[in-house]
């Protein structure tokens, strides 16, 4: 049975209640704040919150015989390496298809004529407001990479449908790509 939402039901309502909030660190890429609040029963606590200074950005690239590029990179938060989609950040005041196109060049050496946003998602919701984009990358030419100086990447370059594969079984964890080669796949797919 499906279960009806009450029509007084106001979703931009937020029940939690700011009493102060500072900032306890910052780098070029994060800030790290604690509120004290309120919370939703009416109790005092605490709320931390990562804000991040970029957008996140996911590209799937994929050819015209449905080839896609993964890289490969020792994650260092995770201490392990780790499969993804070719990603990076850009500035919020930059446009955010610029940023994805600068970095599937960086990343991967490819140029793309077609883009399409294919999602919007949030990556942490419960700790940090980063927003993410995938954009699915087609018509595609090859060119020279350009790694940053943090960057040890391995390019590998196999069919779409192994890329999810490795999705299905665990062996792409990397929430950006998963949700971005599940969604590619499913437009791909829906275009006949």
């Amino acid at each position: 049975m499906t279960q009806q939402i009450d029509p007084g039901f106001d979703e931009n309502h937020n029940p939690w209640q700011v009493l102060s909030s500072a900032v306890q660190y910052q780098n070029p890429w994060i800030s790290v704040r604690e509120d004290q609040v309120l919370n939703p029963g009416g109790g005092r606590g605490i709320y931390g919150v990562v804000t991040m200074k970029n957008k996140a950005l996911g590209i799937v690239p994929v050819d015209a015989e449905g080839n896609t590029w993964l890289v490969g990179q020792y994650r260092y938060p995770l201490n392990e390496y780790s499969w993804e989609i070719p990603m990076g950040g850009g500035p919020v005041e930059r446009d955010i298809l610029e940023s994805a196109q600068r970095e599937l060049k960086e990343e991967t050496g490819l140029l793309a004529r077609r883009w399409t946003n294919i999602a919007r998602l949030h990556t942490s919701n419960s700790v940090t407001d980063e927003e993410g984009f995938v954009f699915l990358a087609e018509e595609l030419e090859h060119g020279d990479t350009e790694p940053e100086e943090t960057e040890d990447l391995r390019l590998w370059k196999l069919p779409l449908a192994d890329a999810v594969a490795m999705v299905m079984d665990n062996r792409i964890t990397d929430a950006i790509s998963v949700a971005g080669l599940l969604k590619a796949e499913r437009v791909l797919n829906t275009r006949g």
